[in-house]
């Protein structure tokens, strides 16, 4: 049994925290938008991060991918804590984002894509002092990280813009995959895809989960939540109001826990993750 199978037999309580937040605090102004909240990925696991609106969520993931930088609190990375000052900072320490406007260039190829901003130069001087790209080789890693994700596109050489909405949120994930050494996160990954998109890509972030990468999705789309989701953090007024099991708690009070309509010590112990 591999490292990922072994991995994946583990119960949740027992995988160690792969990226936490302690405390973290945010103002903008006379608006706080995190409140001292807490939050935890463990290794193997696909988190969902919900919220109504004005909850934090965003300004929570942005913390932990370096968008913004907390007032208060501390971020830890595999048990250590870290400091990120943009999100470079985090991509430097294998946290890959990807947006809900995906940051793709519509007129560049799909392997192109891939390596946006961190192309590989052909080797010798040619790549050293008249930094030619290696499209070859870019085009090669493409097409065995497409594999990967069982991505199935008739050519990495297309421009971006033949794409469905689906195949190019599959775009950006394996590009996010392709680089990320220790987290992934998606917001809003199946945002404005019809069903078979959509499913198209929960299938992907799966894969990139069995793969040992621990994935962080942000989502209004409950059924979707509920189907993908080993643990479900519930964002609520700046802070972390909850961290249910979707497989023992229902969509309904779950939704309640993030209107405020029930108060989190009202859910049963066993539902709590």
């Amino acid at each position: 049994m591999n490292a990922v199978m072994q991995e994946a037999s583990r119960p949740q309580a027992a995988r160690r925290p792969v990226l936490e937040g302690r405390g973290l605090t945010k103002r903008y102004g006379h608006v706080t938008a995190l409140q001292g909240t807490d939050f935890e990925l463990r290794e193997g696991e696909i988190l969902a991060v919900i919220g109504d609106n004005g909850a934090g969520k965003s300004s929570l993931v942005k913390a932990l991918s370096g968008a913004i930088i907390p007032d208060e609190g501390e971020i830890l990375l595999d048990g250590a804590t870290v400091h990120f000052r943009s999100p470079l900072d985090a991509r430097r320490q294998g946290i890959e984002t990807v947006y809900q406007d995906l940051a793709v260039a519509p007129a560049m190829t799909i392997a192109e894509n891939l390596f946006l901003g961190r192309e590989l130069l052909r080797p010798g001087a040619l790549g050293r002092w008249l930094r030619l790209i290696d499209k070859k080789r870019m085009l090669a890693e493409a097409q065995t990280h497409m594999a990967n994700l069982k991505i199935g596109l008739r050519s990495l050489t297309q421009a971006v813009e033949t794409l469905s909405g689906g195949q190019r949120q599959g775009v950006a994930v394996a590009r996010s995959a392709a680089f990320a050494r220790h987290v992934v996160i998606m917001d809003e990954p199946t945002a404005a895809l019809g069903v078979k998109e959509g499913n198209m890509v929960l299938e992907l972030i799966r894969q990139v989960r069995d793969r040992g990468l621990p994935v962080i999705i942000i989502s209004h789309n409950m059924p979707h939540v509920f189907e993908i989701a080993d643990r479900i953090h519930i964002q609520r007024l700046g802070r972390r109001a909850a961290v249910v099991d979707p497989k023992r708690i229902g969509m309904s009070e779950t939704v309640a826990v993030m209107t405020g309509a029930m108060s989190p010590e009202q859910l049963p112990a066993e539902c709590l993750a």
